[in-house]
């Protein structure tokens, strides 16, 4: 065994894999980017190596920089984490012509599971069924579109070297092909420095079921499955584990397909082999196809963890040096349901557009496991993924283990940045997801229903008001308030370009009266806080300008400068970078006539695309970025005039 693992990782992924190292004795080295170097994962490890400047390829992608780190440190293995070189076999061979020890999966297996196509075939070799589609190497665009003539809309269009939704394209009509083609090429260029797509038939009620396999490089197991349809942009939004609904004739042939899968490839360490599943007509043993295998660790990997009982990441420490599969099938069951939901910085009404900002407060109730790599105080990069935690809950059953995951979303609190906590709650709460009615189309379907804000009432405005004139705190709540003072004391506060100035009346040292366009609540405090006309309060959090009440999942209030003036308001009409990135490509020119939704800039941030689009109808005044240029948030790109302007 190992006595210093360096895990080249950031985030909860490293926070995650250094609790279990350290829990087994092992000394942990962590690497950091500049940026990085006050971060939760540093904080926890033995030691800590910074390897470069904020962006990725400075830092967390330079394989040989943390290789000497962990040369110098005196580790002995290194553990990628998921992302970054995880799936790198170069990496891995660098790693091992050191000397040192890859935690996980040969060069070869990355390879061979790497390229959609490629992997697809050595599946069929091996028994496992595919999704019909094509995987062949004449790139040749009217090729492709012939092909998908063939394979029939609508269908997909996904980069060979892909993952997390990126080079992938919907396509439902003939017509709409060859864009969506050079969108899908553009997008795995960027990405994955390989433009290369496969076609596969859409399936119309998909459910995405992956399975969880670990091997030891001779045998392999699996420890069951997890159902991740929840999904927006072809990202993972809700997990759980087992899959609602699954029989155990499909969880049997689905076990022993990914098995097979695994032993293809000789693989060792953890993966997971992902299947499209038709949930049309329920789950049905000839109704599943295979569509990739993550050579890795994934994020969802707790809730498998949960049911099973066991710890993945020492599962991968203990095969990695050399130890033999810690069971055999036999050995592993399932016990009761678990969720997994991901909490991003991330701003909902706004298309799921990835936010910054510092976390004022970051706080979770009992009962729920939280794999955070960040805590209150940590700012938000914009540098990486917005993910800010992974809330996972288990139960005896899977209504037991839905509640508990809705309590604990309701529960959570987090003041200082938009996040997804309230969708979250929202999907937890949802009367078919809550039946098992589950597939990869039913936040598409239900959206409006998932974003729709919770009513702010006044009762909920009285507790930011007084929270905003601190007059909530334990001690010396009334300060500043005198017998000669003014009777009612205002505050403007501002929530969902709403603004309203309330009044603040005190009767006593335990009560006060608020009053809310033209509405009064009375405010009580007794033993256990605050009420507000007879509820108790939510809680709250002030920083400076802006107050949160820990109400439906977290309401923000602005407490305007009423000196600050407006501005923006001119480029508004075109388009602002709404977070530090870098300009994709430019698709309107001076003196172009644009219309409303018409796209303007594609920029690329926290490792995603963002199409900017005309909010209005104008021409192009002025086009202030070109393509490869480095934004700040805020920055115009684009300014439209009205066309009798120009």
């Amino acid at each position: 065994m190992f006595d210093t693992i360096l895990i080249a990782n950031r985030g909860e992924i490293a926070a995650r894999v250094i609790r279990t190292a350290r829990s087994m004795g092992l000394r942990c080295v962590a690497v950091h980017s500049d940026v990085d170097a006050d971060a939760l994962h540093v904080e926890l490890a033995d030691e800590a190596v910074c390897i470069g400047g904020a962006a990725p390829s400075q830092s967390y992608l330079r394989g040989d920089v943390i290789i000497e780190a962990a040369k110098a440190t005196g580790a002995q293995a290194i553990h990628p984490g998921y992302g970054f070189l995880s799936e790198n076999p170069d990496f891995v061979q660098a790693v091992e012509a050191a000397g040192l020890t890859f935690i996980g999966p040969s060069a070869q297996a990355i390879r061979q599971m790497g390229l959609k196509d490629s992997a697809k075939r050595l599946m069929q070799a091996a028994g496992v069924p595919v999704v019909p589609g094509y995987m062949g190497e004449d790139q040749d665009p009217g090729h492709l579109e012939v092909e998908a003539l063939k394979v029939g809309y609508p269908l997909l269009i996904k980069a060979v070297a892909g993952g997390g939704g990126k080079g992938m394209r919907l396509v439902e009509r003939p017509e709409d092909f060859v864009d969506a083609l050079e969108r899908a090429k553009a997008e795995a260029r960027t990405a994955f420095g390989n433009d290369a797509v496969l076609i596969e038939k859409f399936i119309q009620r998909p459910r995405h079921i992956e399975v969880q396999v670990f091997g030891d490089g001779n045998r392999a197991v699996h420890l069951f499955e997890r159902d991740c349809s929840l999904q927006r942009r072809h990202q993972k939004v809700i997990e759980e584990a087992p899959a609602p609904g699954m029989t155990a004739e499909m969880r049997a042939a689905m076990g022993q397909a990914a098995v097979k899968a695994a032993e293809a490839i000789a693989y060792k360490g953890a993966g997971t082999v992902e299947f499209i599943v038709d949930g049309a007509n329920g789950l049905r043993p000839d109704g599943f196809w295979f569509m990739e295998m993550n050579t890795r660790l994934q994020v969802e990997h707790p809730v498998t963890e949960e049911i099973c009982g066991v710890d993945l990441v020492e599962w991968q420490i203990r095969v990695a040096a050399g130890e033999p599969l810690p069971a055999v099938q036999d050995d592993l069951t399932i016990n009761g349901h678990a969720f997994e939901a991901r909490l991003y910085a991330e701003d909902v009404p706004a298309g799921f557009l990835p936010a910054t900002g510092t976390l004022a407060e970051l706080a979770f109730p009992e009962g729920v496991r939280a794999e955070a790599g960040v805590r209150s105080g940590d700012a938000i990069s914009p540098h990486y993924d917005p993910m800010i935690a992974k809330l996972v809950v288990h139960g005896p059953s899977r209504a037991v283990a839905l509640r508990r995951l809705a309590r604990g979303l309701r529960d959570t609190r987090v003041a200082g940045t938009v996040t997804n906590l309230g969708f979250l709650g929202a999907l937890a709460e949802h009367e078919g997801f809550a039946r098992g009615e589950v597939d990869t189309g039913l936040i598409g379907r239900d959206l409006d229903a998932l974003m729709a804000p919770a009513e702010v009432t006044p009762q909920i405005w009285a507790e930011a008001a007084m929270a905003a004139l601190g007059l909530l705190e334990t001690q010396g709540w009334d300060a500043g308030f005198t017998l000669w003072g003014a009777e009612w004391r205002a505050v403007v506060l501002e929530q969902g370009g709403e603004t309203r100035e309330i009044g603040v009346k005190l009767h006593g040292p335990d009560a006060a009266l608020v009053r809310v366009v033209g509405q009064e609540v009375t405010a009580a405090r007794g033993v256990r806080g605050w009420t507000f006309d007879g509820k108790p309060g939510a809680g709250s959090h002030v920083t400076r300008g802006h107050v949160t009440v820990y109400a439906d999942y977290g309401v923000g209030f602005a407490r305007p400068d009423p000196l600050a003036r407006g501005v923006g308001v001119q480029a508004a009409a075109g388009a602002l970078a709404p977070m530090p990135g870098r300009v994709v490509s430019v698709h309107v020119a001076v003196g172009q006539a644009v219309e409303e939704g018409d796209r303007l800039v594609v920029l690329e941030a926290m490792k995603m695309e963002h199409t900017l689009r005309a909010g209005r109808a104008g021409q192009v005044a002025e086009v202030l970025v070109a393509e490869g240029d480095q934004v700040e948030a805020g920055a115009p790109l684009v300014v439209l005039v009205e066309e009798d302007e120009a």
